[in-house]
């Protein structure tokens, strides 16, 4: 089962919904419930009957409900967004949902992705506006954990995992968490999964802000002070009430996170000399994506699956990585996305590239290559790929992503 929903904003949920040919339910609604006999279950439907139907019972088993789970209801409609709820060990609500509800949630996800990418600069500009403020308004702290966000990528942070499991991340920090010397600050506690965060910070002007926070009365390390003198605990829900403001679109904290490691996984691709083999680029790819996993605390898994556009995994698979960010480069740094950072800019000239070439085929027709076909051609331009490499490294700085949540964080 996926974790609690998180996404707060039932309208969007509704349109994925929607857009996936469901019917937009919640467990409120009368369903099917599990309870236990002998050694196994049995179902009763809203009005207490066995259930008996073979269709709803092979439904039922086909969404491996862990027995361990309690007050567990079942969608009573196989075309429902949300096939089944439940409570796991720790009492926390956990979701199953439809197939189709998942993979309309996953493109979008990676769609709103560029997106989040075209409104960087703007939410950059903002941040720092912000942060020159005086005091500790609600609008300069909440400033200053968006710049935290994108410079370590530490988590948002949950209220219900810092009270249950004492995992924390950067919302539900406390003062003994970060050591400030200086301009240099120190964050070290435990973060999601007990995986333990060291990182490392020199910007003067967040440590003077974070340092005013730490000196507030209270445990909680990132405060502000409201309009009417009130002392407030800064929350995830702010944080993405802030990003909404500050854009008008329905960004949150984890979108840092998601381009981040899209970023980083085309970077750390990049080292990587040409290939001649599926099994190479496929060691390669899984090479890259727990380096990134590594920098973001996530196991590789998560990491593929959440936070790593799957264009850049195909366009490395095929072959056209190094040449087409190239191309990114050359092509789209003259423009608008000029505003990005040259690394930024070329990953997101690239995916939108991608985007554009994939709706042509689509509208055409076409298939696509498989990568294994489209590794025969790599040897035989590998000094191609070589320029290309050098290209991209100059204009990226050269930079290699930093490994592990154990990171040194350069000034801003």
């Amino acid at each position: 089962m996926a974790d609690v929903e998180t996404d707060q904003n039932g309208g969007s949920l509704r349109a994925a919904a929607e857009e996936a040919g469901l019917v937009y339910v919640d467990d409120s609604r009368p369903g099917l419930t599990r309870k236990r006999s002998g050694t196994g279950f049995r179902y009763l439907d809203a009005k207490g009957a066995p259930v008996r139907d073979k269709r709803i019972l092979a439904r039922i088993r086909a969404l491996a409900i862990p027995p361990a789970y309690t007050d567990v209801w079942i969608c009573a409609r196989s075309s429902g967004h949300i096939q089944a709820t439940g409570r796991d060990a720790k009492g926390r609500k956990q979701y199953r949902y439809h197939p189709e509800f998942r993979q309309a949630r996953e493109a979008n996800k990676f769609s709103r992705i560029m997106a989040f990418a075209d409104a960087l600069p703007s939410i950059r500009q903002r941040v720092d506006t912000d942060m020159k403020r005086r005091g500790l308004c609600r609008e300069k702290v909440l400033a200053t954990v968006v710049h935290l966000l994108e410079t370590t990528l530490i988590r948002v942070g949950n209220d219900d995992y810092a009270r249950t499991n004492k995992s924390y991340g950067l919302t539900t920090l406390r003062d003994p968490h970060v050591r400030i010397a200086g301009a240099e600050l120190s964050f070290r506690f435990k973060g999601k999964s007990g995986k333990t965060w060291d990182v490392s910070l020199k910007d003067r002007r967040v440590a003077r802000i974070v340092k005013a926070c730490q000196d507030l009365p209270g445990q909680e390390l990132f405060q502000y002070i409201d309009g009417d003198g009130v002392q407030r605990d800064v929350t995830s829900s702010d944080v993405n009430a802030y990003l909404r403001e500050i854009t008008g679109q329905d960004f949150t904290a984890k979108d840092f996170r998601t381009w981040a490691g899209t970023v980083l996984a085309a970077l750390a691709l990049r080292e990587f000399e040409s290939f001649d083999s599926e099994a190479g680029a496929k060691r390669n790819v899984r090479t890259a994506i727990e380096s990134v996993a590594g920098r973001l605390g996530n196991t590789p898994t998560i990491c593929r699956k959440c936070y790593i556009h799957p264009q850049i995994l195909d366009c490395y698979l095929e072959g056209d990585l190094l040449l087409q960010v190239k191309d990114a480069v050359e092509s789209e740094l003259s423009g608008d996305l000029g505003k990005l950072r040259s690394e930024e800019a070329a990953v997101l000239g690239l995916l939108q590239a991608r985007l554009a070439a994939s709706e042509g085929d689509a509208r055409a027709g076409k298939k696509v290559k498989p990568a294994a076909t489209q590794a025969r051609k790599r040897s035989k331009s590998s000094q191609v790929v070589s320029r290309a490499k050098s290209a991209a490294k100059s204009a990226t700085g050269g930079k290699r992503s930093s490994g592990g949540p154990r990171a040194q964080v350069g000034a801003a």
